[in-house]
């Protein structure tokens, strides 16, 4: 069985956590999808590649997310959580997958 590359589960959290918030009109359920896309993300890349990998995609994770409020009122939402999921995936597959 194919494993989820961790770029790929850090994408599909930012992207995923943001598109749940605005279909439910709830953050506890784009939160509930953030934090459980990160969970996996850092878990798969502390077996994959250890865990000063898993401590970077964990920050640039965080910071994505912080990032895409204050980007948001420049950009607007989706281009805001585009741009920092670009960003927080790419490095993602530096540090995990590209070792692969």
């Amino acid at each position: 069985m194919a494993s989820v590359p961790t770029s790929a589960a850090v994408a599909g959290g930012l992207i995923g956590g943001f598109a749940s918030v605005r279909c439910t009109k709830r953050r506890e359920v784009g939160g509930a999808v953030l934090l459980a896309a990160g969970a996996w993300s850092v878990r798969d890349a502390v077996r994959s590649a250890g865990p000063r990998a898993a401590a970077g995609v964990l920050g640039t994770y965080l910071g994505a997310f912080v990032l895409s409020h204050p980007l948001a009122g420049k950009l607007g939402g989706w281009p805001s959580v585009l741009a920092v999921t670009a960003v927080a995936s790419s490095v993602a597959y530096a540090l995990v997958d590209r070792r692969r």
